[in-house]
């Protein structure tokens, strides 16, 4: 392995440790929940991902791994987040650099909602200016739901075929499970995430109000 890559490996973990630990804080990743990975090189793909069984509230560089495209793991010690099939697949069809997983309350109970829907609706908030390539809160954001599944080849194929019928979404709920989102770097995933937060915090208490 080459310098380069070590030094990568280190960067980017140090970086997702802190954003993992200020989720926790605002409670998007309570326990071990959630999972985040990003972009160390597209040819020969190489992610550095979140080590499984982690307290979020804990993370540190040495809890993140650096695996191959087929999620082998070629650095580090400990298990890949099981969902690292799902990672790899945002990375692969949106040609993504980062991608963050949280389990927050509102995501839950919006994913468990609106799942008879297959996703839920998100317009006419400011907030949504915050997303890549929105420039008006007229936007129209669509959040697919997808069942969760712990067979994770099964759940991959499902992720590829949601981000294949709507190439505009900025992420995905899995249902009763959590968000998915990505951006072009570890900055922009870590924005899309804030914002979806606040968006489906906004859209779930306006639920709940409305039951």
């Amino acid at each position: 392995m080459s310098g380069l890559s070590v030094v990568n490996l280190s960067k980017v973990a140090t970086e997702l440790a802190d954003i993992g630990r200020g989720f926790h804080g605002r409670g998007w990743v309570l326990g071990t929940s959630g999972n985040f990975s990003a972009v160390l090189s597209r040819e020969p793909l190489r992610l550095a991902i979140t080590s499984s069984s982690v307290d979020k509230g804990a993370l540190a560089p040495e809890h993140f791994l650096q695996i191959d495209g087929k999620g082998n793991v070629l650095e580090g010690a400990g298990r890949p987040s099981a969902e690292t099939l799902l990672h790899l697949a945002v990375v692969r069809l949106r040609q993504a650099g980062a991608v963050l997983h949280t389990h927050s309350v509102w995501s839950n109970i919006l994913s468990d909602a609106y799942a008879s829907d297959e996703g839920v609706s998100i317009e006419g908030y400011e907030m949504l200016k915050g997303l890549e390539g929105v420039s008006t809160h007229e936007h129209v954001e669509w959040l697919p739901i997808i069942e969760n599944s712990q067979d994770m080849s099964k759940l991959a194929v499902s992720v590829e075929n949601n981000l294949a019928l709507y190439p505009d979404a900025h992420g995905f709920l899995l249902r009763r499970h959590g968000l998915y989102t990505w951006g072009r770097d570890i900055a922009e995933a870590k924005r899309h995430i804030e914002i979806f937060e606040f968006l489906l915090e906004v859209r779930g208490r306006t639920h709940c109000a409305s039951i």
